[in-house]
């Protein structure tokens, strides 16, 4: 068969065998270095280095604000940068994970390396040693003794058994003995122990993280859910599997409703994880403090399992959740549950001024028909407040966080001032203009008391990022907003206008008709009503505007007070007096009414809301999280208490002693080692040396 083959020339055939083998060659040499660098020393601390940034920016950074928030506090350009590294998130960042995953990869390369030559090293005497090499040792003991060789055994093996060494004894051709002896050999555990810690954790982080439920969108078709539907209407695509592994989701149950599902915020959507039981809340609770900051909440809940068949109730507190086959539900929150509201729509343009009342739920939106021209405008109502505990030092209610920070720095249950008052319901609502933009706005149920005179607050923002600014109303006889309105619809009747010009100029003692005074008049109001202060001043020389001030605001409030009775008059009711007992307070209301007209044109609404009547529907936040990792966390903790405990507290000892016949009888010499030479070891070489030296009955010749 050999002579049928075809020969090849040794040339040709080198050249071919370089071809194939050099790419292996050097693939292999690739593969030896990444191998290399993964299970270095340098390669892992540098991992860690930037591990512990990360950790000192989500620790001193506020995690999981709205954007926002970061852009007032940072300004457009860095929250834009800052955004693409995902700093608002950090231990969930694509990089970080990153990270954690090459760390795992290179302290469990790194263990995998080196963890069968220390238990090998932890075994072995390393009796193989030569005996002259233990002269190099800088922790060695050199003796003569009058017994022969074997002699000498039995006392060295004494000691080394009274100070717990294990040891092994060698014997060679020429008559001498090697005594290998070791303890603590379980020092080197402390570093696997150390170096498996570390996995663990990284790996129980990584676990409790949006990794799961990142490799179930990457690699199991699952997309978010971007667009408002019901849970039901959810497609496969859009829901996690019920084994998902970890996952932290959020369910919102209003007062007797039940759900199997939570949601887990995902980028811009959200997904559906479902939940092995349905959890029912029977009743939540809510306690408030006088400062009106929540004292205490708990829900109670029936938790159902079908497929157990099983069925019991628990009350779910702060810091006392609910465990049930390995997912926990714990008390986050409250919120609104969908409380149905019921109100009134006011016209701020137009003639008319006769209330539309609707009915509405918190929480969704619909368009509302504010007049009797058909015009609507988009409303969302977002929250129900019926417990409002306000400062009112200022004539207006303060910033939440204001009440928030009394509370946090004298006591929740300690009264931080006087002048917070309970001021009753409130309405939150945005609406939606037709270029899109959205505003929001607060409205209290009930007129409250400011400058010993009752108003209506109507509260306004551009943003959440602002403060609400508010525009006061004044509450009429019957403590409703109708006679302001019925008062600004007449404002935009030019006939009442004018005879409210000229009842003005005829109480100023001008009567004839058309004098300069009623014109005067009727074009103040006309441009006070449509542009407010501003366009009253603003034609006027900066210097003159404070004089045209003085003169043109009785002229407007003595218009007015003509203007609200002609109202009164052409919807039947009595004139107001102004000369009576009430007078003073009719004056007043007058004043205030100006105010508020002042700062309408200002008011970014066609519509002004008042809440009527309230059916409150609240509901319990749960967070819902299955965190297995959380487990391997604390194996991984204990993991690395003791490997520290090991390295600390067990410190390895090894003594060689070598024993070779002499002139006169045997020469003994005896070395000392450890991995840490400190003080501890020091000493112990100290009393060795002297036990050591007892050996020798010739004191003369310890050192030859």
């Amino acid at each position: 068969m050999l002579s049928n083959s075809v020969s090849v020339p040794s040339s040709s055939f080198v050249l071919e065998v370089n071809f194939v083998t050099e790419p292996i060659t050097q693939q292999r040499a690739s593969t030896a270095d990444i191998t290399e660098l993964l299970g270095s020393m340098r390669f892992a601390i540098s991992l860690l280095v930037f591990i512990c940034i990360a950790s000192i920016i989500g620790t001193v950074l506020v995690q999981n604000e709205a954007l926002n928030v970061y852009t007032d506090q940072f300004g457009p350009f860095w929250t834009t940068l800052f955004d693409k590294f995902t700093i608002w998130n950090v231990y969930n960042s694509w990089w970080f994970l990153v990270i954690m995953g090459f760390l795992v990869a290179s302290t469990t390369l790194c263990v995998i390396r080196n963890t069968p030559k220390m238990l090998r090293e932890s075994r072995t005497f390393r009796e193989h040693i030569r005996g002259s090499s233990l002269r190099a040792f800088p922790h060695r003991i050199d003796i003569s003794s009058s017994h022969i060789p074997k002699e000498n055994l039995p006392a060295i093996e004494s000691w080394l058994k009274a100070h717990n060494y294990a040891f092994k004894v060698r014997e060679d051709e020429d008559g001498s003995y090697l005594v290998a002896a070791k303890k603590g050999g379980a020092n080197r555990l402390g570093y696997i122990f150390g170096h498996v810690a570390i996995v663990v954790i990284c790996i129980g982080g990584m676990l409790d993280s949006e990794l799961p439920v990142r490799l179930q969108v990457w690699f199991g078709n699952k997309a978010a859910i971007t667009e408002n539907m019901f849970i039901s209407e959810v497609p496969e695509s859009g829901r996690l599997s019920l084994a998902n592994p970890s996952f932290r989701a959020n369910m919102l149950l209003p007062d007797d409703t039940r759900s199997s599902s939570a949601i887990i915020s995902y980028g811009d959507g959200v997904l559906i994880q479902p939940l092995p039981f349905v959890l029912h809340l029977k009743r939540f609770y809510i306690d408030y403090y006088s400062t009106g900051m929540p004292s205490s909440f708990k829900s109670e809940v029936e938790v159902i399992d079908e497929e157990r068949g099983e069925r019991f109730s628990q009350l779910i507190e702060v810091n006392e959740p609910l465990r049930y086959r390995g997912v926990t539900v714990y008390q986050s929150g409250f919120d609104d549950g969908g409380s149905r509201l019921t109100l009134s729509a006011y016209p701020l343009q137009g003639k008319d001024y006769e209330p539309v009342r609707f009915k509405a739920t918190v929480g969704e939106g619909q368009s509302v028909i504010y007049n009797s021209s058909g015009e609507s405008v988009n409303a969302t109502f977002t929250e129900l407040r019926v417990f409002n505990v306000e400062d009112l030092t200022d004539g207006a209610p303060q910033p939440k966080a204001f009440v928030d920070h009394v509370a946090a720095v004298s006591g929740s249950n300690v009264r931080p001032k006087d002048n917070l008052t309970n001021v009753g319901p409130s309405v939150l609502y945005s609406l939606t203009d037709k270029q899109g933009q959205s505003f929001d706005f607060v409205n209290y149920m009930v007129p409250m008391t400011l400058d010993d005179f009752p108003v209506f607050l109507l509260g306004m923002r551009r943003n959440q990022a602002d403060f609400f600014r508010y525009v006061r109303i004044p509450a009429d006889a019957k403590n409703s907003m109708e006679e302001f309105m019925m008062l600004r619809a007449a404002t935009e009747d030019p006939e009442a206008l004018r005879l409210a010009a000229q009842r003005f100029a005829q109480r100023s003692g001008q009567i004839e008709s058309n004098s300069l005074m009623e014109v005067a008049a009727f074009k103040t109001i006309e441009t006070f009503m449509k542009k407010g202060f501003n366009g009253i001043i603003e034609p006027v020389p900066e210097h003159e505007r404070e004089r045209i001030l003085n003169l043109t605001v009785p002229m407007l409030q003595m218009t007015l007070l003509e203007l609200r009775n002609i109202a009164r008059e052409k919807h039947g009711l009595e004139a107001v007096d102004y000369s009576g007992e009430r007078g003073a307070h009719e004056e007043e209301w007058v004043q205030l009414a100006l105010l508020a007209f002042a700062n309408m044109p200002d008011y970014p609404a066609p519509v002004v809301f008042k809440l009527d009547s309230f059916d409150q529907v609240q509901a319990s936040v749960f967070q819902v999280s299955r965190s297995p990792g959380m487990y391997i966390v604390y194996t991984g903790s204990l993991f690395l208490v003791i490997g520290v405990f090991v390295m600390i507290y067990i410190r390895d000892r090894r003594i060689w002693v070598w024993v070779r016949p002499g002139e006169k009888g045997s020469l003994l010499t005896a070395a000392m080692t450890s991995q840490r030479r400190n003080l501890d070891f020091q000493q112990e070489f100290q009393r060795f040396q002297q036990a050591f030296e007892r050996l020798s009955e010739n004191r003369g010749n310890e050192h030859v």
